[in-house]
Protein backbone atom coordinates (compact mmCIF):
# COMPACT_ATOMS: atom_id res chain seq x y z
CA UNK A 1 0.00 0.00 0.00
CA UNK A 2 2.75 2.45 0.91
CA UNK A 3 4.55 1.81 -2.66
CA UNK A 4 1.19 2.61 -4.20
CA UNK A 5 0.86 5.63 -2.65
CA UNK A 6 3.84 6.82 -2.81
CA UNK A 7 4.29 6.12 -6.86
CA UNK A 8 1.01 8.11 -6.45
CA UNK A 9 2.47 11.40 -4.65
CA UNK A 10 5.51 10.36 -7.76
CA UNK A 11 3.65 11.07 -11.23
CA UNK A 12 1.06 13.80 -9.82
CA UNK A 13 4.17 15.80 -8.20
CA UNK A 14 1.87 15.71 -4.80
CA UNK A 15 5.02 18.21 -3.43
CA UNK A 16 4.40 20.88 -5.77
CA UNK A 17 0.60 21.23 -6.30
CA UNK A 18 1.07 21.52 -1.98
CA UNK A 19 3.86 24.07 -2.58
CA UNK A 20 1.33 25.82 -5.59
CA UNK A 21 -1.70 25.90 -2.64
CA UNK A 22 -0.01 27.49 -0.37
CA UNK A 23 1.49 29.70 -2.54
CA UNK A 24 -2.58 30.68 -3.79
CA UNK A 25 -3.79 30.93 -0.38
CA UNK A 26 -0.98 33.73 0.58
CA UNK A 27 -0.99 35.56 -2.70
CA UNK A 28 -4.29 37.27 -2.23
CA UNK A 29 -3.55 38.49 1.46
CA UNK A 30 -2.59 42.27 2.54
CA UNK A 31 1.18 42.58 2.21
CA UNK A 32 3.31 43.92 4.80
CA UNK A 33 5.56 45.64 2.87
CA UNK A 34 7.37 48.80 4.69
CA UNK A 35 8.24 51.68 1.86
CA UNK A 36 11.76 51.87 3.87
CA UNK A 37 13.31 55.39 3.80
CA UNK A 38 9.68 57.11 4.43
CA UNK A 39 8.26 54.40 6.87
CA UNK A 40 10.80 52.51 9.63
CA UNK A 41 10.19 49.73 11.59
CA UNK A 42 9.57 49.47 14.85
CA UNK A 43 12.64 49.22 17.17
CA UNK A 44 12.98 47.22 20.35
CA UNK A 45 13.99 49.63 23.09
CA UNK A 46 17.40 47.33 23.96
CA UNK A 47 18.16 47.99 20.07
CA UNK A 48 22.15 48.58 19.84
CA UNK A 49 23.46 50.53 17.39
CA UNK A 50 26.53 52.09 16.70
CA UNK A 51 28.95 52.79 19.21
CA UNK A 52 30.38 55.94 20.69
CA UNK A 53 32.93 57.20 23.34
CA UNK A 54 31.89 59.69 25.95
CA UNK A 55 33.70 62.52 27.83
CA UNK A 56 32.66 64.54 31.17
CA UNK A 57 31.30 67.56 31.31
CA UNK A 58 34.40 69.31 31.09
CA UNK A 59 35.66 68.18 28.02
CA UNK A 60 37.77 65.34 28.88
CA UNK A 61 37.51 61.97 27.54
CA UNK A 62 35.97 58.93 29.98
CA UNK A 63 37.99 56.21 28.56
CA UNK A 64 40.71 55.31 31.60
CA UNK A 65 42.48 52.59 29.19
CA UNK A 66 41.37 50.12 31.83
CA UNK A 67 41.38 47.63 28.35
CA UNK A 68 38.04 45.44 30.01
CA UNK A 69 35.81 46.17 26.91
CA UNK A 70 38.79 44.80 24.95
CA UNK A 71 39.27 41.60 26.91
CA UNK A 72 35.49 40.87 27.18
CA UNK A 73 34.70 41.72 23.13
CA UNK A 74 33.79 37.97 22.07
CA UNK A 75 34.61 38.95 18.95
CA UNK A 76 38.05 40.25 19.43
CA UNK A 77 36.93 43.57 17.20
CA UNK A 78 38.21 46.01 19.79
CA UNK A 79 41.44 47.14 20.05
CA UNK A 80 42.90 49.35 22.77
CA UNK A 81 46.58 50.71 23.15
CA UNK A 82 47.37 53.00 26.25
CA UNK A 83 50.05 55.27 28.22
CA UNK A 84 50.57 57.19 30.70
CA UNK A 85 50.03 61.33 31.09
CA UNK A 86 53.38 62.91 31.16
CA UNK A 87 51.76 65.64 33.47
CA UNK A 88 49.32 63.55 36.10
CA UNK A 89 50.62 59.88 35.19
CA UNK A 90 47.15 59.08 34.73
CA UNK A 91 46.70 56.16 31.74
CA UNK A 92 44.88 57.52 28.97
CA UNK A 93 44.57 55.72 24.81
CA UNK A 94 46.55 56.05 22.58
CA UNK A 95 44.92 53.66 20.28
CA UNK A 96 41.06 53.10 20.51
CA UNK A 97 39.61 50.99 17.46
CA UNK A 98 36.59 48.95 16.77
CA UNK A 99 35.91 46.97 13.85
CA UNK A 100 32.11 47.01 13.02
CA UNK A 101 32.39 44.24 10.79
CA UNK A 102 33.82 42.03 13.33
CA UNK A 103 31.60 43.17 16.02
CA UNK A 104 28.62 41.10 17.06
CA UNK A 105 26.80 44.38 18.72
CA UNK A 106 26.62 42.27 21.72
CA UNK A 107 26.86 45.26 24.50
CA UNK A 108 29.78 43.43 26.69
CA UNK A 109 31.85 46.73 26.50
CA UNK A 110 29.30 48.76 27.41
CA UNK A 111 28.54 46.70 30.30
CA UNK A 112 32.54 46.34 31.32
CA UNK A 113 33.27 49.85 30.93
CA UNK A 114 33.67 51.14 34.77
CA UNK A 115 32.84 54.91 33.77
CA UNK A 116 30.45 54.17 31.14
CA UNK A 117 32.62 55.27 28.41
CA UNK A 118 31.60 53.69 25.73
CA UNK A 119 27.73 53.26 24.52
CA UNK A 120 26.05 51.77 22.05
CA UNK A 121 23.72 54.66 20.62
CA UNK A 122 20.43 53.76 19.11
CA UNK A 123 21.88 55.05 15.54
CA UNK A 124 20.67 52.47 13.37
CA UNK A 125 21.29 54.10 9.80
CA UNK A 126 25.07 53.90 8.74
CA UNK A 127 27.16 53.01 5.57
CA UNK A 128 30.09 52.69 4.28
CA UNK A 129 32.06 53.32 1.00
CA UNK A 130 35.34 52.78 0.51
CA UNK A 131 37.57 49.87 2.54
CA UNK A 132 38.55 50.65 5.92
CA UNK A 133 35.77 53.09 6.73
CA UNK A 134 34.49 50.28 9.11
CA UNK A 135 37.43 50.80 11.79
CA UNK A 136 36.06 52.94 14.05
CA UNK A 137 38.56 55.34 15.42
CA UNK A 138 38.85 57.17 18.37
CA UNK A 139 38.88 60.50 16.70
CA UNK A 140 35.22 59.10 15.33
CA UNK A 141 33.99 57.67 18.18
CA UNK A 142 34.80 60.68 20.07
CA UNK A 143 32.87 62.76 17.33
CA UNK A 144 29.98 60.06 17.76
CA UNK A 145 29.60 61.02 21.36
CA UNK A 146 30.00 64.28 21.48
CA UNK A 147 27.45 64.66 18.33
CA UNK A 148 24.91 62.33 20.65
CA UNK A 149 25.83 63.25 24.25
CA UNK A 150 22.18 64.63 24.96
CA UNK A 151 20.74 61.66 23.56
CA UNK A 152 23.33 59.40 24.99
CA UNK A 153 22.97 60.79 28.85
CA UNK A 154 18.86 61.10 28.28
CA UNK A 155 18.89 56.92 27.41
CA UNK A 156 21.26 56.52 30.63
CA UNK A 157 18.98 58.20 32.71
CA UNK A 158 16.04 56.50 31.87
CA UNK A 159 17.92 52.99 32.16
CA UNK A 160 19.45 53.81 35.76
CA UNK A 161 17.12 52.05 37.72
CA UNK A 162 17.61 48.85 35.88
CA UNK A 163 21.65 49.35 36.16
Amino acid sequence: MKKAVHTFKTYTLWELLKGLGITGRHLFKKKTTIQFPEEETPRSVRFRGLHALRRYPNGEERCIACKLCEAVCPALAITIEAEPRPDDGSRRTTLYEIDLFKCIYCGFCEEACPVDAIVETNIPHYHFENRGEQVMTKEKLLALGDHYEKQIAEEKAEDAPFR
